[in-house]
């Protein structure tokens, strides 16, 4: 288990880590996101909301109570299994949350077996 997730801001950055991130983070990583990469590498995690291009606010997941700072600190976590099924994931900007987190969303397409 990763006890203390809920309390620091997990910055993954930008530089891809094989089979953890893509290349589509934000910003610099941090001595916390490097500890949430190697959680990831040990439990076969991937990250999806760093896999896609996407506009800046739709990567942007928390702004600072004064608005003037924003970053990536949540994420959505999904076994290395099934990456090939992640087709985006996203933040809904002006989602009212009551929060200053945006509302982060993953599509996944998944086959039944028949």
């Amino acid at each position: 288990s990763f006890p203390h997730l809920k309390i620091n801001h997990y910055k993954v950055g930008s530089q891809e880590t094989a089979g953890v991130t893509g290349k589509f983070g934000l910003g610099i990583r941090n001595e916390a996101g490097q500890r949430l990469i190697e959680f990831c590498q040990e439990n076969a995690l991937v990250l999806t909301n760093t896999l896609f291009q996407q506009h800046k606010r739709r990567l942007y997941t928390w702004t600072s109570p004064d608005g003037q700072h924003r970053n990536q600190i949540d994420y959505i976590l999904c076994s290395q299994r099934w990456r090939s099924s992640i087709q985006s994931t996203k933040t809904r900007p002006g989602a009212d949350c009551g929060s200053n987190h945006e509302l982060l969303i993953a599509k996944f397409r998944l086959k039944s077996k028949k």
